[in-house]
């Protein structure tokens, strides 16, 4: 997951690099980001399908090998339209991979801390972004941006030839009726648990509720609701992490700063994405997620609204650094706990998938968009674009969402949509 982020935050770097020297321009710029998202769509989309009916594991080793062959090929890319091409396989690893990682660990990881468990897995995810922005300053000056691209290649296929030994889950194998695998799969664990601590209790069996695995159940009364919430967040976070945070060294570089200042602004204020992930760890079990969501949505909204006035470098920074945080509480919180929480087994991954697939459709035109407020209005025009939209997802998540806060996934899926900041779980 961490190289998942990585893949796609060297985007922040290798795009002013590319323009800095001649080899893009800002349109190019503009369609390698949307064909990225054209990728990580149709991989979300895709993967959803796969993952719900050959299983995670599968699903998790096919996307890493995608886009970790695709990066290394980047790295030689003669040219722009080349590249933007090579980009779009990326994207189709990308975006399978992001919803089969955080799904998957969705069923393994206890109801009490379940929100800590995924939160922090964002924190490795996003700690991308820093360490995307810190080796672009110290790599790309001297050796290039293709390098970048080498780097997270040869990292995801490390990782993919290590995480061989991933065990299915059993979650899933229960669900594709594969029950005996299942048991098996659960007695190790509890015989590994039990070595390194102590005996456990008898497990309490609950009554099983089977849910059906028709694509036509994710229109029930129950799941719809929580498919708007799914994709309205989505787009959302999307817009802000792609309209905004993505492009700040282009948006530097275009006010007039030089290629390296524009790296050194943006590695500070990337340094707000695994804070802001660790406080959305922090805060998912103990506030809730619906309260954390609101709360980061009006703290984003805040700075923001301020933001594009402000000329002093290091107030700059600082602001900036401010506003990247509630963002990454928001990442923590829609793509890694939230979205996978709300759906039954059976169609886990396809109705994750189909949230992601909106929120990266939604923004395969957003960079023409950026660039055209940018260019007619500035930073501050982008600004006000993306408050709306995090007005749009306060509403959205008070009216339709649901509060799985301590809740087993079990009891999550049977709970109708609730009204704003819902009753903690009875049944830890």
């Amino acid at each position: 997951m961490f190289f998942d982020g990585f893949n796609i935050y060297i985007g922040a770097t290798v795009l002013g690099a590319a323009l800095k020297s001649g080899f893009s321009t800002m349109g190019q710029n503009a369609e390698f980001v949307s064909l990225t998202f054209v990728g990580m769509m149709t991989g979300s989309f895709v993967t959803g399908f796969l993952g719900d009916r050959y299983g995670r594991r599968f699903t998790y080793q096919a996307n890493l090998a995608i886009f970790g062959f695709a990066s290394i090929v980047a790295a030689f890319a003669p040219s722009m339209s080349v590249l933007i091409l090579i980009q779009f396989i990326i994207g189709l690893g990308l975006g399978a991979e992001n919803v089969v990682g955080y799904s998957t660990l969705t069923e393994f990881v206890p109801p009490q801390s379940r929100g800590k468990w995924l939160g922090f897995m964002t924190v490795f995810v996003v700690t991308g972004l820093p360490v995307a922005a810190l080796l672009g300053t110290l790599i790309i000056p001297h050796f290039g941006w293709r390098a970048m691209f080498l780097i997270g290649g040869v990292g995801a296929l490390i990782v993919w030839y290590l995480r061989k030994k991933l065990p299915e889950s059993p979650r899933w194998l229960e669900s594709a009726g594969r029950s005996e695998e299942a048991e098996v799969l659960l007695r190790q664990i509890e015989d590994e648990v039990s070595l390194q601590h102590s005996p456990l209790p008898e497990p309490h069996i609950l009554p099983l509720v089977k849910h059906s695995r028709d694509l036509g159940s994710l229109l029930s009364r129950a799941i719809f609701p929580r498919m708007i919430v799914g994709a309205v967040t989505l787009m959302v976070i999307n817009t802000l992490l792609y309209g905004f945070v993505t492009w700040l060294p282009t948006f530097f570089v275009q006010q007039g700063l030089s290629i390296a200042r524009s790296f050194s602004y943006s590695l500070v204020m990337a340094l707000g994405a695994p804070v802001g992930s660790a406080i959305g760890a922090f805060t998912a079990d103990s506030w809730g997620r619906k309260p954390t969501i609101v709360g980061a949505s009006l703290t984003a909204i805040l700075i923001g609204s301020f933001y594009p006035f402000i000329t002093h470098p290091v107030i700059l920074m600082i602001v900036g650094f401010s506003l990247i945080v509630p963002i990454y509480v928001l990442v923590a919180l829609l793509f890694a706990i939230y979205i996978p929480e709300l759906f039954p087994t059976e169609v886990r991954l396809r109705a994750s998938g189909i949230c992601n697939t909106f929120g990266r459709g939604a923004i395969i035109f957003m960079p023409f968009v950026v660039v055209a407020l940018f260019k007619a209005h500035g930073v501050g025009a982008v600004l006000v674009f993306m408050i709306a939209l995090l007005i749009v997802q306060i509403v959205v998540v008070l009216t339709l969402g649901v509060e799985p806060k301590k809740r087993r996934l079990e009891e999550i899926e049977a709970a109708p949509s609730v009204s704003p900041f819902a009753a903690e779980a009875r049944n830890p």
